[in-house]
C-alpha cells in the first residue's frame, strides 16, 4: 500500500515548486542510454572462430553531455531511444552485419565508429542545443567491448 500522506501532498507546479527553480545548476552533464540488439557477422581475413558465421547479442551505450535546459534535462532519455530506433538500429537488430552496413569488416572496432557517427549526425541535423557525443560503447560479449570517444574522432 502506498502512503496517501505523499498523495495528499503532492508538489505542484507553480506552488510548491517554482519555474526558476527546475534548474538547479549551470554544469555540464553526462547522461548514458544503452541499449541490446542482436545480429550475425563474420570476419574477414581473420584466423579463428570468427571467421565463420556467428551471432552476438550485442549493448551498446551512449554518453552524451550538455547543459541542462530550463526545466533540468540534458536531453530527454526517450528522445535517444527515438534516434536508435529509427536511425541506428534498423541496420543492426537480427541483421547479417556484413550485408546491411557499409563494406567493412564487422569488427567491434569498426561497428563502434560507425555507430558514434551514425549517432553524431543525428544529434547534429536535430539541432540539439550544446550536446556531444563523449561517447560509445559497444560489448560484443559481456565481458569485451570496443569504445570510441569524442577526443579520438
Amino acid at each position: 500500500m502506498y502512503n496517501n500522506k505523499i498523495i495528499e501532498h503532492l508538489q505542484k507546479f507553480g506552488v510548491d515548486i517554482k519555474q526558476d527553480q527546475l534548474k538547479s545548476h549551470n554544469n555540464r552533464v553526462l547522461v548514458s542510454k544503452s541499449f541490446t540488439f542482436d545480429a550475425a557477422h563474420h570476419l574477414h581475413a581473420y584466423q579463428g572462430k570468427c571467421a565463420t558465421l556467428h551471432g552476438h547479442t550485442y549493448e551498446v551505450i551512449f554518453g552524451i553531455s550538455g547543459y541542462t535546459n530550463e526545466i533540468g534535462l540534458v536531453i530527454d532519455f526517450s528522445e535517444i531511444k527515438k534516434i536508435w530506433k529509427d536511425q541506428i538500429e534498423i541496420d543492426l537488430d537480427h541483421q547479417y552485419l556484413n550485408e546491411s552496413l557499409p563494406a567493412m569488416n564487422t569488427t567491434a572496432e569498426n561497428l563502434v565508429v560507425w555507430i558514434y557517427q551514425k549517432m553524431e549526425q543525428a544529434l547534429t541535423k536535430a539541432g540539439q542545443r550544446d550536446l556531444q557525443l563523449e561517447f560509445v560503447r559497444l560489448f560484443e560479449t559481456p565481458t569485451s567491448y570496443a569504445e570510441a570517444r569524442r577526443e579520438w574522432m
